[in-house]
């Protein structure tokens, strides 16, 4: 019952990174997807943070 908004918290996170890849993209960049790609991956990795993080919350 705890963690049933991990999905939805984690799903949030990486939509917002790579929201903000995509802006950086059309406002700084000429055609390379580097800062999606990069966002992309922050946003996974601070998701997994977040999860990992709130699970070891429940379990102590």
């Amino acid at each position: 019952m705890i963690l049933t908004g991990v999905a939805f918290q984690m799903g949030a996170t990486i939509y917002l990174f790579v929201s903000l890849g995509k802006w950086l993209d059309r406002t700084y960049n000429n055609g390379d997807r580097a800062y999606i790609i990069v966002c992309t991956l922050v946003g996974v990795g601070i998701s997994l943070y977040l999860t990992v993080k709130q699970l070891n919350r429940t379990n102590s």
